[in-house]
């Protein structure tokens, strides 16, 4: 029996349950997923009522490009952090507290084990995503209602995509910050490297020529990745899953580096 236990390899469904164990006893997962729950829908209310009020009062230039929908997620930008960090919570953990060492022992080929960190954390990152996505919506178009101004139903077309669609770009950016902790293993790198990332190249374009703003508005990976989330589509953007497909290839390159990173360097 002991011979048995000391060559027993860990299967894929044993790193599964590893990584949930591993990853629902984060604290910082429920306090940080509660906050965004209640934080971003709540900016996504505040930004409805503010765009409702434009509308109302004649403020915005092109009532035809009123996008209700997209108007709910004025909390995204939040929420998008807080997964995005807690992505890289979900690996960097594991560095400081010297927890990936046992981790590699139970599970050697390193490729199954970050195959299936991103599994479970995405699946969080789905079902939190969903959440804000839905939650958003509903609040934000009963304040549109409420204001009379064009509001949005699910049974409306490309408002479900757009929908389901704000919940596939959060739990995206969740793995896009499991794989930059994974490369730089440092929390502190990879969620300053994830805040650039997500809002300061795109802050920073402001400042570049008017074509170059162009460019990087349609082909930032976040920036066309967001499409998705948007059913009136920005002139001269990506189309949604166009745009959402350039994102996953983008969060699909880092991993691939996250994981040279982890396969060539010792624990």
């Amino acid at each position: 029996m002991s011979y048995v236990t000391r060559n027993y390899r860990a299967t894929f469904p044993d790193a599964l349950r590893s990584e949930w164990t591993k990853l629902s006893s984060l604290r910082s997962l429920w306090f940080t997923a509660l906050a965004t729950v209640l934080i971003g829908p709540g900016i996504g209310s505040l930004t409805a009522r503010a765009q409702g009020g434009a509308y109302l009062a004649g403020k915005v230039e092109d009532p035809a490009s009123f996008d209700p929908t997209a108007v709910s997620y004025g909390g995204i930008f939040v929420g998008q952090l807080a997964i995005g960090v807690l992505g890289v919570l979900a690996i960097t953990s594991e560095y400081a507290t010297g927890m990936i060492r046992p981790s590699l022992a139970a599970v050697p080929r390193r490729a199954r084990l970050l195959v299936a960190k991103c599994v479970v954390f995405a699946g969080a990152a789905f079902v939190l995503g969903q959440l804000i996505g839905f939650t958003s919506f509903l609040i934000g178009q009963s304040m549109l209602a409420a204001l009379g101004v064009p509001h949005a139903g699910l049974d409306q077309p490309d408002v479900l995509r757009a929908v389901v669609g704000a919940g596939l770009y959060l739990a995206t950016i969740g793995l896009l910050g499991l794989g930059l902790g994974t490369m730089l293993r440092s929390t502190a790198g990879a969620i300053g490297l994830l805040v650039t990332i997500i809002l300061l190249v795109r802050a920073v374009s402001l400042a570049f020529p008017q074509d170059w703003q162009i460019w990087i508005n349609k082909y930032w990976p976040t920036s066309a990745g967001e499409q998705i989330t948007r059913v009136i589509p920005q002139p001269g953007a990506l189309a949604p899953w166009t745009g959402f497909g350039l994102l996953c290839g983008f969060v699909l390159a880092v991993a691939v580096a996250g994981y040279a990173v982890l396969r060539g360097r010792d624990a």
